[in-house]
């Protein structure tokens, strides 16, 4: 039996899941999750793993291997640390066993990721950081608007007549919201049609990987956000040859933290039965 934690430092969120893997059998013990907000990520870091280990009611020696991910390559009680497209791909199979590409969608950019029945990357693509198509563009504008973060998705699909951002700069497409405001265009038509502009870019990173059939099960923080997942199906229903099935989990925005973990736990089985092995 091994038992592994896996730390997610995003830009926006920390992110931290202790699992325990018996003959192949995964189990999440705990999970926690800490808004940044301008503190310090590796001090939250900490406090992310500790919240998890009261949750799961161990201590840090019962931890055979704590693991890193995303921002989190100088935590001073990690183990390891794996790039975040690897364990972003692992955690989309973890959430399920079908999906065969992974589009994370997070505070700076979006990433599309084919996989194999195993996590394992096969290829990737992602946007620029200047484009408009992340989750801290929309949070800018949400702000703008005067709207939670939680409402944007109730809102967008509530469109009858969306406006769509063209500017693949944030800064631009900042500008071209401040005057759909002024022309009178409401909050909802604004966000939906910012979706529809994020979906299109989404769309092409997912069909320039290959993955234009398939479940697609997007993680990171905008998983979550019900008018971009139905804009990115809108937009997908309309491209020609490309069927892919766009799904999400309400546990998406932890999929760094389990593939750490979850790779972290396959890491150590395999160096441990190295170590068996010299023995003999």
């Amino acid at each position: 039996m091994t038992i592994a934690a896996g730390i997610d430092v995003g830009t926006g969120a920390v992110k931290a899941a202790i699992f325990k893997v018996d003959n192949g059998q995964e189990s999440w013990l705990s999970r926690s999750l800490i808004r940044i907000r301008q503190r310090d990520p590796i001090e939250l870091a900490r406090a992310a793993f500790d919240n998890v280990l009261e949750d799961a009611g161990l201590a840090e020696g019962d931890i055979d291997y704590v693991a890193s991910t995303g921002e989190g390559e100088s935590m001073p009680f990690h183990t390891g640390h794996f790039y975040s497209m690897t364990t972003h791909a692992r955690g989309a199979i973890f959430l399920d066993r079908e999906a065969r590409a992974a589009l994370d969608v997070g505070a700076l950019h979006g990433r599309a990721i084919s996989i194999d029945d195993r996590g394992k990357v096969l290829s990737y693509k992602m946007t620029s950081q200047c484009a408009s198509g992340s989750g801290q563009f929309l949070e800018n504008i949400a702000r703008y608007l005067g709207i939670a973060q939680e409402e944007i998705g109730v809102l967008s699909r509530q469109a009858d007549k969306p406006e769509v951002v063209s500017s693949i700069c944030a800064v631009l497409a900042e500008t071209d919201v401040i005057n759909m405001v002024s022309r009178g265009i409401t909050a909802p038509n604004i966000l939906k049609g910012i979706h529809l502009s994020m979906a299109a870019r989404l769309s092409k990173l997912l069909k320039s990987i290959g993955a234009t059939s398939g479940v697609v099960m997007m993680t990171g923080g905008l998983a979550l956000d019900k008018g971009l997942v139905a804009a990115l199906e809108e937009d997908i229903a309309n491209i020609k040859d490309m069927k892919s099935i766009v799904r999400s989990h309400p546990d998406s925005i932890y999929a760094g933290a389990i593939g750490a973990a979850l790779w972290g736990a396959y890491r150590f089985e395999k160096l441990a039965a190295r170590e068996i092995a010299k023995a003999a």
